[in-house]
Order: structure tokens, then sequence, then C-alpha cells
């Protein structure tokens, strides 16, 4: 049973301002849906895999490979202005 001091301590970890009545209201509310918690513990799981994902999902991506494997060379061309086998930049201040 949920209690005003416990909602009271949730509010504060929350960092919330409730009046009296939210924290009479809010301990019901807390109160039903914990009872209703309880209710799933007494449902027959134990024939059923514990799963990650509520729909059975398979990765549906295809193989990582190289098709084509571009030569250092090849793609200096590119470079607008390189040193030493590298790229080279404008210097950012």
């Amino acid at each position: 049973m949920i209690t005003v001091k416990d909602v009271e301590h949730v509010a504060k970890l929350a960092r919330l301002e409730l009046t009296e009545e939210e924290k009479e209201k809010y301990a019901g509310q807390l109160g039903d849906v914990l009872k209703y918690v309880e209710q799933m513990n007494e449902v027959d799981t134990s024939n059923v895999e514990p799963m990650a994902h509520a729909i059975d999902f398979v990765n549906v991506m295809r193989e990582d490979t190289v098709k084509y494997e571009q030569t250092k060379e090849e793609l200096m061309k590119n470079a607008p202005d390189e040193e030493d086998g590298f790229f080279k930049v404008p210097k950012i201040n």
C-alpha cells in the first residue's frame, strides 16, 4: 500500500511540489497501479522464453563486404594539397 509519506518521498526525489489533495490522489492512483502489476505476477510464464524485444526481430541487412578497395594513390588524387602522403588542410585557429 502506497502512503502519502511514500508520495512525498517520490515527489521530493522528483523535485515536485504537491498539494495535500494531490498527495492523497496520487497515493490512491499509485496503489491501484501496484495492485494491477501484482496481478501480472499471477500469470504462468514458466513456458515463455526470455526475450529482448516484443516481436521476433531478424537482422535483414546484407553482409558487409568490400566490393572495391581504392589505393592510397587514387584517394590522394582528390586532395587539393598533400604533404608526406597526407591531406594538407589550412590551419584552424
